[in-house]
């Protein structure tokens, strides 16, 4: 195993345990390593610190091991074996009324640049990494091995995290039309050959049971809806009725289908294909036409630190247009999946965008991604989901 070699005093970070190694703590390298390779990490004493994949960029080294372990079918077994210990502890696996989790993520899990999702039979694996990408037949081999008859097929999905790659999508163990998961009850489809992420947004699961506690008998807008999972939670929760917006056409028809899924027949939801501050700015408060229940879940408004001041005005922006057109005594769900923004970023932008609507609004609950999406204590920057819930006078 070829190594590299750290600047005198850069191991620091190493010491507390942060997984990730900046290519401006690098001294040198052995000659010849290519990107993906598995790399021994040593300090400017030629000491040994850490083990992990090398990758050209700013994060130069993602850490699978900070102990001289060779990185081999029995590795990927333990570190599998350990996250499925934590979704048996946390009652995800194995449960007859949810078989959608995530199984893998990335840091929290010891496993840096993989992401591995659950949806009943079959597991959607993502590679963020060059190492990862390249070691994905023997991890899916173990994984199926660790899973046991909890697993059938492993579809492999990296298009949209190295595109420079050129990875083709599709299986690589087993194989399946079935795409029909189950999420506390209730079916949704799963596009995991065309749809953002894995082909769900399972971080979203408690928080959408959250807001079935809020439904009854309001009036649902359900912004940037994507598959709508928060829509047919209204509805299974009593909605009067529940609009779902999203300006992807795809997004529409599959939020259609999981609608149709679970609720065959109903009247109560429609879907728009709209631009979402176009669709705010044209809401009527006429009586009876508003809506009590905002859910504002958008995309990433930041994916790097430049792009941070740009992202605050966006979320001001859209929740003070929310704020505008709520009815007295609504309720917002308003999220931020951004990980460049932190929570008092995040709230900062919602409270800028409450007093410039010049309404009164209490927070009632403060939300975060879901246990199975764990942080790691020595990798802070693993925490990206921030959400309100805010009751607006």
């Amino acid at each position: 195993m070829r190594q590299i070699y750290l600047k005198r005093g850069k191991e620091e970070s190493l010491k507390r345990f942060h997984p990730w190694i900046f290519s401006g703590a690098i001294h040198h390298a052995d000659e010849g390593i290519e990107e993906g390779e598995t790399v021994r990490v040593m300090n400017s004493d030629h000491r040994f610190i850490a083990v992990g994949h090398f990758q050209m960029g700013s994060i130069a080294v993602r850490v699978l091991s900070f102990s001289d372990v060779p990185i081999d079918a029995a590795f990927w077994a333990s570190r599998l074996q350990s996250a499925l210990a934590v979704r048996l502890t946390l009652g995800l696996a194995d449960n007859p009324t949810n078989n959608t989790y995530r199984l893998v993520h990335g840091e929290g899990d010891h496993l840096p640049g993989l992401v591995i999702d659950i949806y009943g039979k079959t597991a959607v694996m993502q590679a963020h990494s060059i190492g990862m990408h390249l070691q994905r037949k023997e991890i899916a081999e173990q994984l199926v091995k660790v899973m046991g008859n909890r697993v059938a097929n492993v579809y492999y999905k990296s298009e949209t995290t190295l595109p420079f790659m050129e990875p083709d999508n599709g299986f690589i163990y087993g194989g399946s039309d079935e795409n029909v998961a189950m999420e506390n009850r209730l079916q949704f489809y799963v596009d995991w050959l065309r749809g953002q992420k894995t082909g769900f947004f399972v971080d979203q699961r408690e928080n959408r049971s959250l807001l079935e506690r809020f439904a009854k008998g309001r009036r649902v807008l359900n912004m940037f809806c994507y598959t709508g999972g928060f829509s047919f939670y209204a509805m299974r929760g009593g909605a009067q009725w529940v609009h779902s917006v999203d300006s992807s056409a795809k997004a529409i028809e599959l939020t259609n289908r999981n609608v149709t899924l679970n609720f065959p027949d109903d009247q109560r939801h429609q879907a728009f294909c709209e631009d979402a501050f176009k669709f705010l700015e044209g809401i009527s408060s006429a009586a009876g036409q508003g809506y009590d229940l905002i859910i504002l879940d958008p995309p990433a408004f930041a994916k790097h630190r430049g792009a941070l001041h740009n992202a605050l005005k966006g979320y001001t922006r859209l929740n003070m247009k929310a704020f505008e057109k709520i009815e007295k005594g609504g309720i917002l769900f308003t999220f931020s999946c951004s990980q460049v923004v932190t929570k008092d970023h995040f709230r900062n932008a919602v409270f800028t965008a409450a007093a410039l609507a010049g309404r009164k609004v209490r927070i009632l609950y403060q939300l975060h991604q879901p246990a199975d999406h764990p942080i790691n204590i020595y990798h802070p920057e693993g925490e990206y989901l921030k959400g309100l819930v805010l009751y607006v006078e």
